[in-house]
């Protein structure tokens, strides 16, 4: 008899990808397909859904492939998706969100910043409901956006029937149930988790009245993360090569995902309340679990029930963090004609570290201030922009090795940022555990144990987020009694990093200069508005 396996599906920025999980959290299938991304207009991300639904069909299908097994081997399906944005009319066809018009292209990415000029309106008000995102919503949430589609584009607003999170769109497609998850709606669209309502005073003043009044169009029944939310329809499983009534779980964001599939996994008996996951990849997020409501100034939340049951979610994170690096790297002369900036990069660190150097002495003159897609948290400021300083005429490999390692530093500077506000808010924070392309990275891992001067641990199931959607199939299968059951089953300690003592000095000293170079930037801004 075949094992019951379980599939995650996750859906980043781009590309598909599916894993399947033994009921140990053993990876044993996986396939990937990329999404294709519209950025045509400054500020303006798009994708498409039908696109993104036939590349999760492509990439169960070799997921299936590759473990040599048939569609009747899994139990039990979870899926996970970046918090974008998915407009459908009452037929369930695409909407567009787009300038251009086309209806392919309905679906507002997490990362597009058009309505940034309505998130700070919304700020101005002052809205009871802010203190549960932070303080301060984010242009990257989805009031914001329903707001500038309904005034820009107001053929869309009166053709739409269905708003969803992209994770709650999957598990429409794959059951037809419009109910929609805890972690979306409370993280991304200000419904109120603790008392499972949406905050009507609030969509009024914003000049969302209609939803107000009738919210099934964003979601009138809302459930727990991992929860059966139906069973796969029989023409969804024929396109992903899966028979019928499979359980389907309640969804959560792809980070969410992340930090469900690594969060049980550490090399130290620290409580789940003092571990802080870090999903990195084209952006980092970071959370952080709390048996009490905490209020971080800055930092996401508190969201009530959006990871686990009777628990708080706090969430931090960096816009841009491998796409930040990608950046650097790409922007250096000693990269130009590379098929492999990041193998180049890395060489010449090892290059100059044979002959003598150290990360102190390449790094001590070269500051970055990664900001360049704005800062999340804690500071809030989609605004704020990138800088640089050490800056001089030199283009060489060695060069570069000085570059990468301060992308690096600067990237744990801000998640120690995040850390001094998460602390000084009661949050305990003790152990990083990091999962995505970036924790794959040794460096990556080393500096950040050293910059933040505590343990880093690396799972030993790489992939996090797909190992945390997988346990979301697991647990509304029934093989777990609940998520956190799944959690300490299902996911493996693999590697931790011990904070360098001897770092510590220097690292205390560049974490200053970071923080003042962004006092600094914002100086800059404050003199070119008054000239």
């Amino acid at each position: 008899m075949t094992e019951s396996l379980f599939l995650g599906v996750d859906v980043g920025t781009g590309s598909v990808r599916a894993g399947l999980f033994t009921r140990a959290g053993r990876q044993v299938g996986r396939g990937e397909k990329a999404i294709r991304v519209w950025q045509e207009k400054t500020d303006h991300v798009e994708q498409s859904s039908d696109d993104i639904w036939q590349a999760a069909c492509t990439s169960v299908k070799q997921a299936l492939e590759s473990a040599g097994v048939s569609g009747d081997a899994v139990a039990g399906i979870g899926f996970d998706a970046t918090c974008s944005l998915v407009a459908l009319d009452a037929e369930g066809k695409p909407v567009t969100v787009s300038a251009s018009g086309e209806d392919e292209r309905n679906v507002m990415v997490w990362m597009d910043h058009r309505a940034l000029g309505d998130a700070d309106e919304i700020n101005a008000g002052g809205h009871a409901v802010l203190e549960y995102v932070g303080g301060k919503i984010s242009p990257e949430m989805q009031t914001p956006k329903l707001r500038w589609l309904q005034r820009e584009l107001p053929g869309t607003w009166q053709r739409t029937a269905l708003w969803f999170d992209l994770p709650d769109y999957l598990t429409w497609r794959a059951t037809g149930s419009t109910d929609r998850s805890l972690c979306s709606t409370v993280c991304k669209w200000t419904y109120l988790g603790h008392e499972r309502r949406w905050d009507t005073g609030y969509l009024n003043a914003i000049g969302l009245e209609g939803l107000a009044a009738d919210p099934a169009p964003i979601g009138d029944v809302v459930r727990v993360p991992g929860e059966r939310i139906g069973e796969l329809s029989a023409s969804a499983g024929k396109e992903l090569g899966l028979p019928a009534g499979i359980p389907v779980a309640t969804s959560l964001i792809d980070a969410h995902a992340g930090a469900l599939g690594v969060l049980g996994a550490a090399a130290t008996e620290a409580p789940l309340t003092d571990r802080l996951a870090i999903i990195a990849g084209t952006s980092a997020c970071h959370l952080a679990l709390s048996k009490d409501k905490v209020v971080a100034p800055g930092v996401w939340g508190p969201y009530y029930e959006a990871l686990i049951p009777e628990a708080w979610l706090l969430e931090g994170g960096i816009s841009a963090s491998g796409a930040f690096l990608d950046l650097v790297l790409a922007s250096h002369p000693a990269t130009r004609g590379s098929e492999n900036a990041f193998d180049l990069a890395e060489n010449a660190v090892r290059q100059q570290i044979e002959k003598g150097e150290t990360e102190i002495s390449l790094t001590s003159s070269v500051h970055l201030q990664p900001n360049v897609l704005g800062n999340r948290s804690p500071l809030a400021e989609p605004a704020l922009k990138g800088g640089m300083a050490g800056w001089h005429l030199h283009a060489d490999e060695a060069d570069l090795a000085r570059w990468y390692l301060a992308a690096l530093q600067s990237l744990a500077y801000a998640t120690r940022h995040i850390i001094e506000v998460l602390r000084e808010s009661g949050s305990a924070v003790g152990l990083v555990v990091a999962s995505g392309t970036s924790a794959t990275n040794p460096r990556w891992c080393q500096v950040h144990a050293d910059v933040l001067g505590i343990p880093v641990a690396v799972p030993e199931e790489s992939d996090g987020v797909l190992l945390g959607s997988a346990m979301l199939g697991a647990t509304a299968a029934g093989e777990y009694g609940s998520l956190e059951e799944a959690m300490t089953s299902m996911a493996r300690p693999g590697h931790l990093y011990e904070p360098n003592p001897e770092m510590a000095a220097f690292h205390d000293r560049k974490y200053r200069v970071y923080r003042r170079m962004i006092d600094d930037q914002r100086d800059y801004d404050a003199m070119m508005r008054d000239a």
